[in-house]
Order: structure tokens, then C-alpha cells, then sequence
């Protein structure tokens, strides 16, 4: 199958990873106007909502947890704005609507949830979250962690990186799909992108060592790119500047990668 799952131009739903297409990765992004409103059902699941733009109120009910409302949050214009955004975690079973204030734009993030667990919904702020710059050069990025494994859920990763013009990201490649810990970890991906202007493109690769894999696209602006297994480098054109929202997920919630031997040269520059 494609890895590239393009957008729609019109309508609610912008993109959303087809059912069954990952095991443990769930994936779908919204646009909103003002007034109108996303239910959210988590279902067994455990649910990331991340507010890339504007304003909304979040409110809802989680099983044994009560009601829970957040009212008036989210403070970034676009994507591209330097700062961290508002997400919400939600636990399976949750039920919760989101309303919008403003022209909005949503990320809902799925993974394996446990019920039993004993995880709560929580507002996420933006403070809170790391933000850190990776690469050198060419390479450099701007990396902020909304969900990392040093805070609590199930399965979820979830982080944001911006790619300045003529870069590359995640770069020199490497891939995690084998259960190798303390090594490499088993996580399937998704790379939710945006491009700033809207009307570029940044090229994606995802291939495996013994090439049974080997896909190059070009991806446009807010398309989804599949990342069940495999190396996954991102480059960006002159001229453009690359966003994109991945989320991780796998048996074990550890992200342990390990970078292509063929390209592991370039750590040493």
C-alpha cells in the first residue's frame, strides 16, 4: 500500500489514518470554525488531542474520573508560531467535546489504552513541555516534546518538530521497529506535515534495510505519511520550512532508535 495519505481540501475531517492500518498508531486531524464543535470518543483507546491552532474549550467525562473542562485554551496563530502547544491526554473510555473559539486546527492522537491503569485526563500546557534543538548544520531542528515516555500514559509518544528551510530531519536515518531493548524499540509512526508556504512540498523516504520497503514521496501540506517499520529521513526544500506531528506507539512505550550504518558516518561531523 501507499504510505502517503493525502488531505482533503474541504470539510472537517483534513486527514485520518484508515482504519487498520497500523496496530497500535491511530491518527486524525480537524479543521474547525468558530462555533462549530468535534466530539471525541475515546473508546478503548487512549486519546493526545493536540490544539496546533487557535482557541477551543475541551470538555467531557472519563469513566470513575468525573467531568473535566477546560475552558478558552490554545495560543498559537499556526504551526510555525515559536512556541509549545496546548494538548489534552484522555483516557480510554473518555468521552469529551471540543468547541471552537476561533478558525482551529486539532490533532487527535490514538494509541492502546489500559483501563485499569489508573490515568486521568489532564490538561497539558504548554510550559510543561520540553523544547530542544537537534542536528547541527544543515541537520538542525526544533523539537518539542508533547508526550515523551517520561510522562505518564500507556502507549502514546507523541512530538512536534519544525525543520528550517534546506534542512533535513530525522536525519542521519533511523528507524525502530525491532523489540531490542535496551537497543532499539518496536514503534510504529505516523508524520503528520504542514509546510510554511502552504503551497510546498518537503520529500519523505522510508525504506528497510533489504529494501522490501522503499517508498519516496513528495508530501504536501497537512498529508499523512505511514511509517510501519523502516528508515524515515524527511529533507526539506529552499525555500520552505517543514512541520510535522509524529506519533509513536508499540508494545513496550520506550523510544530507542538506531541510525542506518550506512549514514552513521555523518554523526561524526
Amino acid at each position: 500500500m501507499s504510505l502517503l495519505i493525502k488531505s482533503q481540501a474541504a470539510g472537517q475531517t483534513v486527514v485520518q489514518l484508515p482504519p487498520g492500518a497500523l496496530q497500535y498508531v491511530g491518527f486524525s486531524a480537524y479543521r474547525l470554525k468558530a462555533g462549530e464543535t468535534l466530539p471525541v470518543a475515546a473508546g478503548d483507546q487512549e486519546l493526545c488531542l493536540v490544539l496546533l491552532s487557535g482557541r477551543v474549550s475541551i470538555g467531557g467525562e472519563a469513566p470513575e474520573q468525573g467531568a473535566f473542562n477546560w475552558p478558552d485554551i490554545g495560543d498559537r496563530l499556526s504551526v510555525f508560531d515559536d512556541k509549545s502547544p496546548f494538548a489534552a491526554y484522555l483516557p480510554p473510555g473518555s468521552q469529551a467535546s471540543v468547541q471552537a473559539l476561533s478558525d482551529v486546527q486539532i490533532a487527535v492522537c490514538a494509541a492502546p489504552g489500559s483501563a485499569t491503569a489508573g490515568l486521568g485526563p489532564r490538561l497539558i500546557s504548554p510550559q510543561s513541555m520540553k523544547r530542544s534543538v537537534r542536528g547541527k548544520g544543515a541537520n538542525t531542528r526544533y523539537v518539542c516534546d508533547i508526550l515523551p515516555d517520561t510522562e505518564p500514559a500507556h502507549s502514546l509518544l507523541v512530538v512536534e518538530v519544525r525543520t528550517p528551510s534546506g534542512h533535513s530531519s530525522s536525519y542521519p536515518p533511523h528507524k525502530h521497529d525491532t523489540d531490542d531493548l535496551p537497543h532499539q524499540s518496536f514503534l510504529e509512526e505516523t508524520y503528520y506535515h504542514q509546510i510554511n508556504p502552504a503551497q510546498g512540498f518537503v520529500f519523505q523516504r522510508v525504506y528497510t534495510d533489504d529494501r522490501s520497503l522503499d517508498q519516496s514521496m513528495a508530501v504536501e501540506n497537512s498529508d499523512l505519511v505511514v511509517v510501519p517499520k523502516g528508515y524515515h529521513p524527511v529533507s526539506v526544500p529552499y525555500g520552505y520550512e517543514s512541520y510535522y506531528l509524529n506519533v509513536m506507539a508499540g508494545p513496550k512505550r520506550v523510544w530507542q532508535f538506531h541510525n542506518d550504518p550506512q549514514h552513521s558516518w555523518l554523526m561524526d561531523l
